[in-house]
Formats: C-alpha cells, structure tokens, sequence
C-alpha cells in the first residue's frame, strides 16, 4: 500500500534527523570532559515537536472535474 503523503512524510523525516543531540565521544573530544547539556550545546538545530511545529502542508490536489 503507498504511502498517502509521501512528500510530507520525507520533509518530517528529515527534521526528525535533525534534532538529534552530539553523541557523547564528540563531547568528550570538543570538552575533555564530561560537560552537562553539553550535548545540546554542539547541537546546531534544537527543535522538539513539542515546541515547534514545522507548518508542512500536504501537496495540492488537482481539482476532481479535470480528470
């Protein structure tokens, strides 16, 4: 079965990738030591879905009496 919104559903997955926070031997490498949110510190783009909304419409239909 196709996916309904495919277009939609790629956007979200790669915003859903980006929100991800450092890895904790890149923090190691960039402090030395263990620093508290320094996870979230090396994490350029935060965003939560929670918080803020991506505002994606889905693609726009043609009209039922074209055809």
């Amino acid at each position: 079965m196709p996916i309904k919104n495919k277009r939609k559903k790629e956007i979200l997955a790669k915003q859903g990738r980006r929100t991800k926070w450092a890895p904790i031997w890149a923090v190691l490498k960039k402090y030395g030591r263990p620093v508290p949110g320094g996870a979230q510190q090396m994490t350029s783009v935060k965003r939560s879905w929670r918080r803020t909304k991506l505002h994606v419409k889905p693609r726009k239909a043609r009209p039922k009496h074209y055809g």
